[in-house]
């Protein structure tokens, strides 16, 4: 189980990391590199609640993050993998992101999907040398 301070720790420990906090959607905060979102937290709006009302379906209990992915493909297969981890919003179609219910996902998935999306959001050059310091392995 995971928490806004994990995603808070795992955002911040990449290099040019910084967080913002956003006054106007109830002072939650988003993880940027070069002022490029990569996760933030992500509350349930009216419409959200409204639209998956009409969906049948309901915002679920516990925290929620929000975290880019590289495109929609890498979005739908981790909506397909993970269901009970990650959903979407009507909000979000098209858009290449993921809902991550914090409650459910362990951290060493937490880390690897926060990692992925700085990597897609960070300058090629800043990912590259992140890259050549970490291996796969």
């Amino acid at each position: 189980m995971a928490t806004f301070d994990d995603v808070r720790a795992i955002a911040l420990a990449l290099p040019e990391a910084t967080e913002k906090v956003d006054g106007h959607r109830g002072g939650g905060s988003s993880y940027r590199v070069r002022d490029k979102a990569f996760a933030w937290e992500r509350g349930p709006r009216e419409s959200d609640v409204r639209q998956l009302a009409a969906l049948g379906r309901t915002w679920p209990e516990g925290p929620v993050a929000a975290v880019r992915t590289e495109d929609l493909a890498v979005k739908e297969a981790l909506l397909g993998s993970f269901p009970d981890v990650f959903f979407s919003i009507p909000h979000f179609d098209g858009f290449p992101a993921v809902l991550v219910r914090l409650d459910t996902i362990g951290l060493d998935q937490l880390d690897e999907v926060i990692t992925d999306a700085w990597l897609f959001r960070a300058p090629k050059r800043l990912a590259d040398a992140w890259l050549a310091q970490h291996p796969a392995g």
